[in-house]
């Protein structure tokens, strides 16, 4: 696959993941962290907020890798 292509599909894919990853952080605050004191939500969306870059780094890695030649 070209390089061009898996870029455009990765950004996409990253999008999606990002968009999707705050809806779930978000709504997992709201119902379970109500509550709870100002440093607990402050430690869940630092904690959160630094996770996304996990599969992110995968992904990007996925785009830049030259495809294989045959």
């Amino acid at each position: 696959m070209p390089v061009r292509l898996k870029k455009l599909i990765g950004t996409f894919v990253l999008l999606a993941l990002v968009i999707i990853y705050a809806v779930f952080a978000t709504a997992y605050a709201s119902l379970y962290l109500g509550e709870a004191p100002g440093y607990v939500h402050l430690l869940y969306f630092l904690v959160t907020g630094l996770l996304w870059i996990v599969p992110a780094i995968f992904l990007i890695r996925w785009m830049e890798r030259e495809p294989r030649r045959r």
